[in-house]
């Protein structure tokens, strides 16, 4: 009786022991953070290595042909200018003066030529009396003679006389020509980002075959591209015409959408730097970009390829050999699961896992593993 009393009391200690564990002393479970498997876009991209620039295609760094006091500079940094807007006005009395003389230039000759024809036209007229004075037999051969000397000597005053005309006529375009020199148009619509000089100021004219240093600085808005580094490894991945997504720096919040326009035919090897290939991306709306400065660092993400419709996880909760822990009754247990396309954000699955099942999205401790207790936070 006593020996069974005894195995009673032994069964009661180990079950209360049991209860125990499984209630006041079982381990507090663990506060992870979870996904669910859905249903949705995966795409496979590459990024940039290093940062990417803003760059313009149009854009141009002008100076005047020749030099002179600046006398205008009708628009400030920052203007939006049409073509042929002037940008920059040097002082022109002195070509001014100089068109005012070859313009009376042109007077005086056209004055003298007049003179010179009118006297030519007098010269026929008495050549042909006197030719038919000399029909009549009144009229002597050396008078028509000298006659027909007259009136050609008198057709080549005429021919001098409007040369010297066409003449002085070139000299006016030469001078109103000089006189364009004097101003600084915009060879195309855009935004005037730099003026270097100032109402004034006088431009020093450069030696021959030497370009006087640029004063304004004219690029196109409409002309916006990202220029950036990628991988090598990559390079054959990279097509003309693949979408892309850009952010620049000065606008982190919105995302531009874009296609690859260029991929450089060669590798670029810079010194303690990896090997990469520099591609172009143009922006799809121009005007989304109006305000972004040329030299602004961006980043692009190339789309390789894309799948809508499939299940998806956050990549961040695929681990070594592909592996997921999957949230089952309140236990972590560990999937192995078949990937597709992945990306930073998310990793495609075609086996292992189903829509709707709960995984832990980040594993932030090295106590989220396989066998404990957790809950979702």
């Amino acid at each position: 009786m006593n020996i069974k009393r005894w195995l009673i009391v032994v069964v009661l200690v180990a079950a209360a022991a049991v209860v125990l564990k499984l209630t006041v002393l079982r381990p507090e479970a663990i506060r992870v953070r979870t996904a669910v498997v859905e249903r949705g876009v995966v795409e496979e991209t590459v990024t940039n290595t290093r940062a990417g620039t803003v760059k313009v295609s149009r854009r141009a760094r002008l100076s005047p042909q020749i030099g002179g006091l600046v006398v205008a500079t009708p628009h400030l940094e920052g203007s939006l200018v049409e073509a042929g807007t002037l940008l920059l006005k040097l002082d022109d009395r002195a070509q001014q003066a100089e068109l005012a003389l070859a313009r009376r230039s042109v007077a005086a000759a056209e004055a003298q030529a007049d003179e010179a024809c009118l006297t030519a036209a007098l010269a026929q007229t008495e050549l042909e009396r006197t030719t038919a004075l000399h029909d009549r037999g009144i009229a002597s051969d050396s008078s028509l003679d000298a006659l027909r000397t007259d009136r050609d000597r008198s057709r080549a005053g005429c021919a001098a006389a409007q040369a010297a005309v066409a003449q002085a006529s070139a000299t006016v375009a030469v001078v109103e020509v000089q006189i364009e020199f004097t101003e600084l148009r915009a060879p195309f619509a855009g935004v005037v980002a730099e003026v270097s000089t100032e109402v004034g100021e006088w431009i020093t004219p450069s030696p021959p075959g030497v370009p006087i240093p640029p004063v304004i600085d004219l690029l196109d808005p409409a002309s916006t591209y990202v220029s950036a580094p990628i991988d090598e490894v990559d390079a054959e991945r990279v097509e003309v015409g693949q979408a892309v997504r850009m952010t620049v720096d000065s606008r982190p919040d919105v995302r531009f959408a874009g296609r690859v326009e260029r991929v450089a035919p060669y590798v670029l090897d810079l010194l303690e730097q990896n090997r990469t290939v520099e591609i172009e991306v143009s922006f799809d709306d121009q005007t989304a970009v109006l305000g972004v400065l040329p030299g602004t660092s961006a980043d692009v993400e190339v789309i390789l390829d894309q799948r809508s419709d499939v299940l998806r996880v956050p990549s961040s909760a695929v681990a070594e050999n592909n592996e997921v822990l999957r949230l089952v009754g309140g236990v972590l247990e560990t999937v192995v699961i078949e990937p597709g396309l992945r990306n930073w954000q998310f990793t495609e699955v075609l086996g292992g896992l189903a829509e709707g099942h709960t995984i832990v999205a980040a594993r932030d401790t090295s106590e989220i593993k396989a066998g404990v207790r957790a809950v979702a936070r």
